[in-house]
């Protein structure tokens, strides 16, 4: 049997075969229980930099595995064995290593590895977040503003009967009245509307009918309602006759009934307010106002806006200024006053023209009142009374509540202001809003010209008046002999003053 023993000695290994003889002998040593490895140590173990670190804070000790007294003997068993092998190496190490220094950031960069989130430098560390991307629906224009407060959204059935919405169409209602104007004289309006009159409804042939009389065709507004008149589905309607009946009274058409007094008690509201808008329309003021008067003393009320249509036309001749006081009279007495920005803005002129300052400034009052802003147009109507009423202190405030109120102003807003500034013999303010109106892209009107040279000549700055004057003649406008004569008065009375 072949066998192989482990020898410590200096000699090799001898292979036996069979026995032994008995006079060699073999000096073996047996393996004890315990057996040691000696295998090299990791780095981290062979060249140690510094002590080990104590342990976190927040480790519970008392979780770990209790070390038995074996362990700890075993532990000690080894490290001695490996004392011994690596003593002239640690000593080495310790040489080297005491020569290593390591710096403050260094320490401080490891130790926040056992620590947690290592520590930033000073600065801004608040991180500001990248905007979104922009969203394509956001992107996108927005869209024009509906004319309806209210917009139905469109369904099947509405759009299957798209054809029965014809009849309050307005392009195709004013096509109906151009193709009754191409009808030759000898034709009647039946051949125009028979095609169209299952698309038809109440009220629809107003606007034809409104159309025809813009065109001047008053005989054909007036067919077209006789026609009207024999269709069940259209007749009667109310729509249709104050059209028809405002056509004719402007073109001068209407048959005026005889007995006024009975025809405003029986008629309607809206056919009185038809004829008296047809006759201001077509200058038949004095039939307008009988029709009016008759129609107080009868206690019909009618709306504002008819007595500030025939107040505008009204006051536009001196003679009737009477009729114009008697009206704002009947407007002031009554309680459901309710004018358009419009309506409003034109009486007020009317009263400037009458010397009626008070009026304006109530209305003004009551405009701002109802809750509706005033315009451009109502704030120079206003600053215009009160120029012409020689408050040009009021005047002057106003133009700072315009300035306040962010309203634009316009070519006339900017000529009446200066008219302020020069009658307060302001120069500063009017130059800066002479600035103002060139960079808001107006060209001067020659009475402004002609302020701002006023305002020159009375501060004494000859040099200024004449540049004035010279921007005007590149204009087109030539002086009037007036300032011509001013001018040259002022210039030798500068001539004088620089001699003595």
């Amino acid at each position: 049997m072949d066998c192989m023993f482990s020898s410590i000695s200096a000699y090799s290994v001898i292979p036996l075969k069979g026995k032994l003889p008995k006079s060699s002998s073999v000096t073996t040593m047996a393996h004890p229980d315990t057996r040691i490895c000696y295998r090299k140590l990791p780095k981290n173990l062979r060249y140690p930099r510094r002590p080990k670190l104590p342990p976190d804070f927040g480790v519970n000790l008392f979780l770990q595995k209790p070390r038995t007294g074996a362990d700890t003997a075993t532990d000690t068993q080894q490290i001695d064995s490996f004392s011994g092998h690596n003593n002239d190496s640690e000593e080495e190490e310790e040489d080297q290593g005491s020569n290593v220094v390591w710096e403050s950031d260094e320490v401080e960069a490891i130790s926040s590895l056992f620590q947690g989130r290592i520590p930033q430098k000073p600065g801004k560390l608040g991180r500001e977040r990248a905007l979104p991307l922009p969203l394509p629906y956001k992107l996108r224009p927005l869209g024009l503003p509906t004319p309806k407060k209210h917009v139905k959204f469109a369904s099947p059935a509405s759009r299957a009967s798209v054809s029965k919405q014809l009849y309050k169409t307005p392009s195709f209602l004013i096509g109906l009245a151009r193709e009754i104007k191409d009808l030759a004289s000898d034709e009647d309006v039946s051949a125009v509307l028979n095609k169209w009159a299952r698309f038809l409804r109440k009220g629809s042939l107003s606007m034809t009918i409104r159309e025809l009389g813009h065109m001047g065709l008053s005989q054909r507004a007036l067919q077209t309602f006789c026609w009207a008149q024999k269709q069940p589905q259209l007749f009667p309607d109310d729509r249709i006759l104050t059209s028809t009946v405002e056509v004719l009274a402007r073109n001068r058409e209407l048959k005026v009934p005889v007995n006024l007094e009975k025809f405003t008690s029986l008629a309607n509201r809206s056919l009185i307010e038809a004829m008296v808008k047809g006759f201001i329309k077509g200058g038949n003021l004095n039939l307008a106002w009988k029709l009016l008067s008759l129609a107080k003393q009868s206690k019909r009320m009618l709306d504002p806006s008819t007595y500030a249509k025939l107040i505008l036309e009204l006051g536009k001749n001196p003679d009737k200024h009477i009729l114009v006081v008697d009206l704002l009279d009947d407007l002031g007495e009554r309680d459901d006053l309710n004018l358009s920005q419009q309506d409003c803005t034109a009486i007020m002129k009317v009263c400037i023209r009458l010397g009626k300052f008070e009026i304006v400034e109530s209305l003004f009052n009551w405009f701002k009142q109802s809750g509706r802003d005033p315009s451009v147009v109502m704030y120079t109507t206003l600053l215009h009374s009160r120029y012409s009423e020689k408050k040009y202190r009021e005047a002057l405030a106003l133009v700072w509540e315009m300035e306040d109120s962010e309203c634009l102003f316009d070519l006339p807003a900017y000529r009446v202001a200066i008219k302020v500034f020069v009658s307060l013999n302001d120069l500063s303010r009017a130059v800066r809003y002479f600035s103002k109106l060139k960079e808001a892209g107006f060209s001067p009107t020659y009475d402004i010209y002609r302020d701002l040279i006023n305002i020159y000549m009375v501060s004494g700055r000859l040099a200024k008046c004449k540049e004035v004057c010279k921007e005007a003649e590149m204009a087109g406008f030539s002086l009037d002999k007036h300032t011509l004569l001013q001018l040259s008065q002022l210039e030798k009375e500068l001539r004088l003053g620089f001699e003595f």
